[in-house]
């Protein structure tokens, strides 16, 4: 039985806060994907709530993942989900009704600025505030021999680019950088570490023949509101916007490195935890609404 039926047409209303604690993260997913299809059949939501329901569906598909489903459940509990919404009957009384505490459960998220996703190994911190600065949109620290990183969305208000700026303590500049990670079209789901969270972020790759690679498409000196902490000068490096949704699309469990060149054939390597990227992602779209 759909886990709508067992808790009732909205259980999503215990969806208030990022991922209730008293619902699994599956049937969470479920529910957020059940409002988020009957919203594109009913426009039930202002765009404000129906961001930051897009945004905790996400989230809650990454939990389930790390909870242990597999992708092809949870692809099947996605697909049951917009069977049921697709047979909701949008101005019965009850459809009305729930829709409305959802409305109010969610509009008090939509007004959150911050946010933090904890992953197994790092966190990313989410902000759609407003002001003309460049600032971090959505970031994650990562280690680097010899320098520091920060990766993620940054920009001024409106923009959210793909960028990783880093520093390098021996003073070496680097003449290009690369991600590296799964190639989705290659490969059946992700290559995961039988030591499961245990295990570094390096063994949370595939084996280089069934990744692909983005070339950062530009590199300049980093603006210092985006320099990692503790750091004075570092470069920054652009990535395009079809690597940003590759990223989104790939499994929370996993990593990607990044990859900065030097001349000699050089290579420094960091590795960024996939996590909730998409979820922060979903988030900042609240703000553009």
């Amino acid at each position: 039985m759909p886990a709508f039926r067992r808790m009732g047409l909205l259980g999503v209303v215990l969806a208030a806060t990022p991922l209730a604690a008293l619902a699994q993260p599956a049937d969470l997913f479920f529910e957020r994907t059940v409002m988020t299809a009957a919203d594109g059949r009913c426009g039930l939501f202002t765009p404000e709530v129906s961001a930051a329901l897009a945004a905790g569906a996400a989230q809650a598909r990454g939990a389930a993942l790390r909870a242990g489903d597999d992708l092809r459940s949870l692809a099947d509990r996605e697909a049951a989900a917009r069977r049921y919404a697709g047979q909701l009957n949008c101005k019965s009384p009850k459809v009305l009704a729930e829709a409305a505490r959802v409305q109010q459960a969610f509009s008090g998220y939509a007004r959150v600025t911050r946010m933090t996703y904890p992953g197994d190994a790092a966190d990313w911190r989410a902000d759609r505030g407003t002001g003309k600065v460049a600032r971090w949109r959505l970031a994650q620290d990562a280690a680097l021999a010899g320098g520091r990183l920060t990766f993620g969305l940054a920009g001024r208000e409106g923009a959210n680019a793909l960028v990783a700026v880093a520093d390098f303590a021996d003073g070496q500049t680097p003449y290009a950088a690369r991600l590296v990670f799964r190639d989705a079209t290659r490969t059946l789901g992700p290559y995961l570490d039988i030591r499961g969270k245990a295990a570094p972020l390096s063994r949370k790759l595939p084996p280089r023949g069934a990744t692909r690679a983005y070339m950062a498409e530009a590199r300049s000196e980093a603006d210092e509101m985006l320099l990692p902490k503790g750091s004075e000068d570092g470069w920054a490096f652009r990535f395009p916007a079809a690597a940003a949704q590759a990223l989104a699309d790939l499994d929370p469990r996993e990593a990607i490195a990044v990859e900065f060149l030097f001349p000699g054939e050089r290579v420094r390597t960091a590795y960024v935890e996939v996590g909730d990227f998409a979820a922060g992602r979903a988030f900042l779209q609240v703000a553009s609404r």
